[in-house]
């Protein structure tokens, strides 16, 4: 059974591997700074958050990271999840639907309006899980580094 929980300032080694694995994913580098001052923020309460699940045997099986914004399309916040994670081992499990549930909890507890992410349009397996979960909205994301 998969047990989702905040992520705690103690969680640090448990969640590295899984960060790193997720960077490796996207083929992305992150300068060691970046990496510190994410987790320092998720475990601060800093306005981003973080859930980490595990297994029985306390071993890790995936994590995500979200944030709530003001919107201009509503009264209330968005939820943006920005990043999920699912070790290979623990894919086809559940554990990623679980994690987007502990997202849209978390959102209806803060009472916004929405829970939104984005994917790379190559990472067709997610997809598959996101397509059961949550409705294509047919927009498509720009991006331009600063």
């Amino acid at each position: 059974m998969t047990q989702i929980r905040a992520i705690a300032t103690g969680d640090r080694e448990a969640w590295q591997p899984l960060w790193d694995a997720y960077l490796m994913f996207y083929e992305s580098e992150l300068a060691p700074e970046v990496t510190d001052d994410v987790f320092s923020r998720i475990v601060s309460g800093d306005g981003l958050y973080g859930a980490i699940a595990w297994a029985n045997d306390g071993s890790t099986l995936g994590f995500v990271h979200w944030l709530f914004h003001a919107s201009t399309w509503s009264t209330t916040a968005y939820c943006y999840l920005e990043d999920l994670y699912v070790s290979p081992t623990a894919r086809g499990m559940g554990v990623g639907r679980a994690l987007i549930d502990h997202v849209t909890a978390a959102a209806d507890a803060a009472g916004a309006s929405r829970v939104y992410w984005l994917t790379h349009e190559t990472n067709t397996a997610a997809q598959t899980l996101y397509d059961k979960v949550a409705q294509r909205t047919g927009f498509i994301h720009y991006g331009r580094a600063l």
